[in-house]
Formats: C-alpha cells, sequence, structure tokens
C-alpha cells in the first residue's frame, strides 16, 4: 500500500481522534488557562477536520499536535486573557483521597512547585517537556510537530531539562530561606 493509498483511507476520527488528550495536555501548558486551552484544541480540532484532505499520511499525532501547537500559538496572542485560577477538584473539592493530611499537603506542594517551575521556562522548552514527558511523543514525533530538526530535539530537550532541574533548585533553596526566617 503506498502512502497516498493510506492517506486516502485514514478517517478523521483514526488520526485526530486518539490524541485529543495529549492535544490538551498541551493547549494547557501553552496558554496556561483551563477554559482557554479547551476553546483552542476545539478550534485546532475544527482547522484539522476543515484541511484534513491536506494530511498525506504519516504520523498523525503529530500532524495533529503541530496544528494545536500553531492554534495555541495564535490564541496566545490574539489577545491578553485575563489569568483565572482554574479549580482543581482534587485540590478544592470535598470528596479527597484517603490519605494523611500531611501526604496531602506535600503532594499539591510539590504540584505547585513543579507546575511553578515549568512556568518559568521559555515556551520552546515548556512546550518540550510536556510533549515528550506528557504526551510521550518520540522524538523523531517532536521534530515533526515542531517543525524543527532531530538534533536540535535532542539538545533543546536536554537544555529544557536542566532548566527545569534549576528552576525547582531554586524553589527549594527560596522555600528554605523563607522557612528560617
Amino acid at each position: 500500500m503506498t502512502r497516498d493509498q493510506v492517506a486516502t483511507t485514514a478517517t478523521f476520527d483514526d488520526v485526530v481522534v486518539p490524541h485529543l488528550d495529549a492535544a490538551h495536555r498541551l493547549a494547557r501548558w501553552l496558554i496556561g488557562n483551563e477554559d482557554d486551552a479547551k476553546d483552542a484544541v476545539q478550534e485546532a480540532s475544527l482547522r484539522a477536520f476543515r484541511y484534513f484532505r491536506t494530511f498525506t499520511g504519516g504520523n498523525g499525532r503529530a500532524w495533529f499536535l503541530r496544528i494545536v501547537r500553531n492554534t495555541s500559538s495564535s490564541w496566545r496572542s490574539q489577545s491578553l486573557r485575563v489569568a483565572a485560577d482554574r479549580f482543581d477538584e482534587e485540590v478544592h473539592g470535598g470528596d479527597l483521597p484517603a490519605s494523611d493530611p500531611e501526604t496531602l499537603l506535600l503532594r499539591v506542594d510539590e504540584d505547585t512547585r513543579l507546575q511553578r517551575a515549568i512556568g518559568q521556562l521559555p515556551d520552546r522548552y515548556r512546550e518540550l517537556l510536556v510533549q515528550r514527558e506528557l504526551n510521550g511523543l518520540s522524538y523523531r514525533e517532536l521534530a515533526d510537530a515542531m517543525g524543527i530538526p532531530l538534533g536540535t530535539v535532542m539538545s533543546s530537550l536536554s537544555r529544557a531539562r536542566v532548566a527545569l532541574r534549576g528552576a525547582l533548585v531554586q524553589q527549594l533553596k527560596a522555600s528554605d530561606i523563607a522557612g528560617r526566617t
């Protein structure tokens, strides 16, 4: 079966729908707001549907996530949206998992630190880490989704991990200093 035959037999549901969760995670990290991320994924899905005829086969996940990436970037630059704290059922809800209060507090603190550290990274580093670590994209898929060479993906991902580690260490030092005063 040739590449063109594969492209003609693939449906939108086969190519896009399985990757909606990964698309949402990417949009959430790129935009920084849950509601806007949902809107951006919906818009990206519409774009993918509208231009599905241009899909020539290959990696559907990388193709769709590139559309999500571009849509999220446009979404962020279109207007300055008011930052809102999102409601987190696990943190704010009444039915917390059965655990002692100290463990829950530490888990929330770790999540907050990680989100803050990732949020401090440059957009490219943040996107690489989210795509690789949360969405599970391979280096090749990252290169295709971001439109950059494979070697650049590897070196940038390495620098992103170093930057994340540095941001986390900086936060730990700051909290140690604040705890001593």
